[in-house]
């Protein structure tokens, strides 16, 4: 069954998953979980895929979800992109499957990328530069692009600060340079089809994603990983003006829950013909849903 736009109230363009039903934590990506539950006071243990089925459907909001590797970069085992894309072929009418390759694997990780489009569904990509250990637009990650674009399909990019690594010795080995939005400009030129989608505020780099959307047709923000409620200035000012077609709501669950992000996002200052467009409309475009 296909989402339909008239029975939700929102969609989450920013979930998360990080452990498996099948498969136990691993034990590197537990080092930085811990750091990340510590950094942002959210609960230590990591929600499996049919609680965070339940607790969107509770709310009635759909939701992209990913994992994110880190194989190559990290050394950290991931959740597998299969094991995802199969759990949401079973909620369809409400989980929208993306997936997340290391772009260290190149032309290998552009066939498994072909595969999850062609034979699993899956219908976007999450890269995070940072713990990925590369810049995004290093041309080892062309291979994977040059599908993504090929299948006019949208792409999340982590961008700013990274609260994984934050608070662990040597920030976890974790390059923060790497989360500087300019990094995607090159991507958002050389890869025209693609919908990329700039995922936080960018601190502290946030007028480069603002600069970014609004010169590229092809470049969203999402407004996951914060609380409204300190949103800087500029990103208020550009969502309620010249980006208002081009903010799209994230929360970064099972970091921050969603139900406080929108709370918290009504008494932010949006405009009450803008709020609307940020938490469904918008997000309903970039994913092709509307």
């Amino acid at each position: 069954m296909a989402i339909d736009l008239d029975t939700i109230t929102a969609i989450d363009v920013h979930v998360h998953a990080e452990v498996s039903c099948h498969d136990p934590e691993d034990p590197v990506m537990g080092q930085f979980f811990d750091a990340a539950s510590a950094y942002f006071k959210a609960p230590r243990e990591r929600p499996r895929l049919p609680e965070i089925v339940e607790l969107y459907r509770a709310q009635q909001i759909a939701f992209c979800l990913f994992t994110v590797d880190a194989e190559c970069g990290l050394g950290a085992k991931r959740l597998s992109n299969y094991e995802i894309a199969d759990f949401a072929a079973q909620h369809a009418d409400i989980c929208i499957p993306f997936a997340s390759i290391d772009p260290h694997k190149g032309k290998l990780g552009a066939r498994e990328a072909r595969d999850l489009i062609e034979n699993h569904g899956v219908q976007g990509f999450k890269f995070h530069s940072i713990m990925q250990d590369i810049s995004p637009n290093d041309r080892v990650a062309y291979p994977i692009y040059e599908v993504i674009n090929h299948y006019r399909l949208p792409a999340i990019f982590h961008t700013g600060h990274s609260g994984m690594g934050t608070g662990m010795a040597g920030g976890g080995g974790l390059r923060l340079k790497y989360g500087q939005p300019i990094l995607v400009d090159d991507v958002a030129v050389d890869f025209p089809d693609i919908r990329i989608i700039l995922a936080h505020p960018s601190w502290p780099w946030v007028d480069e994603s603002l600069s970014m959307a609004l010169h590229k047709p092809n470049v969203y923000i999402d407004l996951s990983g914060w609380s409204p409620r300190y949103f800087p200035e500029q990103v208020i000012r550009y969502a309620n003006t010249q980006l208002r077609g081009k903010m799209l709501f994230g929360s970064d669950f099972p970091l921050i829950h969603p139900r406080k992000w929108i709370a918290a996002a009504r008494e932010a200052g949006f405009r009450d013909e803008v709020l609307p467009a940020i938490m469904k409309d918008n997000a309903a475009r970039v994913l092709g849903l509307a």
